[in-house]
């Protein structure tokens, strides 16, 4: 369903019992909520499985103005507040981690744990002369190309790739330019041991966009985390190896929630 707020209208959509434990899904950069279909296609047997698509990705409609850290952790309490639940578990991918992290930090009796796939958690201001940045202004198609292969190293994957490109596309330059202009301008590493909520963090070995050593400092800084290391995946287990993300969360919250 779409929710209606102020400045936009957040495309949502669940699946699953309303009775049971819930889990939202966040995607990263410009990736939708289908990055979350696969393992959630699973978990829902079991979880009531919650997912939107963030401002500027998706089918979401939102001014490129607003596409702020402000607004993108807002919106997660938003979506919750749409479908009448109090807390939730959140599971992000990429570049949603930093949403989910900022949502934990701004409300965190609303989170009970957290899921951070290939989390990107902080990243160096971006600057005019970024060579991604200048891609995606002048060589857009090309430069998703190229992001699809970066996050796709897995072998016989070419079908997962076009699927993968297909989600991107459903973004504008523009909103591609400011999501990525945004990462630049957040660093919520002093305030990351206030996090106490059960993690469970899952990264790919071969994941060429965020290194392990990044997720290994994740899981060093939060007091309650867990790393779980998919050996040969990329950036996107999500899609790649929903199976294994699936069990692995299962496993993680049999006995927290």
């Amino acid at each position: 369903m779409f929710i209606t707020i102020d400045d936009a209208r957040i495309f949502s959509t669940a699946f699953g019992s309303p009775g049971a434990p819930c889990i939202l899904g966040i995607g990263g950069w410009i990736g939708n909520w289908e990055l979350w279909t696969q393992p959630f296609s699973i978990l829902s047997e079991t979880w009531r499985t919650l997912a939107y698509d963030h401002r500027g990705s998706g089918a979401t409609q939102c001014a490129i103005e607003s596409i702020t850290f402000e607004r993108l952790v807002d919106d997660v309490f938003d979506v919750l507040d749409a479908y009448e639940i109090e807390h939730i578990v959140l599971a992000a991918e990429s570049a949603g981690a930093l949403t989910a992290l900022g949502a934990a930090l701004k409300h965190p009796d609303r989170i009970t744990g957290l899921v951070i796939v290939d989390g990107l958690t902080f990243s160096d201001p971006i600057t005019d002369d970024d060579p991604f940045l200048n891609g995606l202004l002048a060589h857009y198609p090309q430069t998703l190309d190229r992001f699809v292969e970066m996050c796709v190293p897995e072998p016989d994957c070419d079908h997962l790739k076009r699927w993968g490109r297909q989600m991107l596309d459903r973004a504008s330059p523009a909103a591609a330019s400011a999501l990525y202009r945004l990462t630049g301008t957040i660093d919520l590493r002093a305030d990351l041991p206030r996090i106490t909520q059960p993690t469970l963090i899952l990264h790919g070995s071969a994941d060429a966009l965020v290194s392990v050593e990044a997720a290994q400092r994740l899981a060093r800084t939060l007091p309650n985390a867990r790393l779980t290391i998919f050996d040969g995946a990329g950036h996107v287990p999500t899609v790649t190896r929903p199976h294994e993300v699936a069990r692995a969360v299962n496993a993680f919250f049999a006995d927290k929630i």
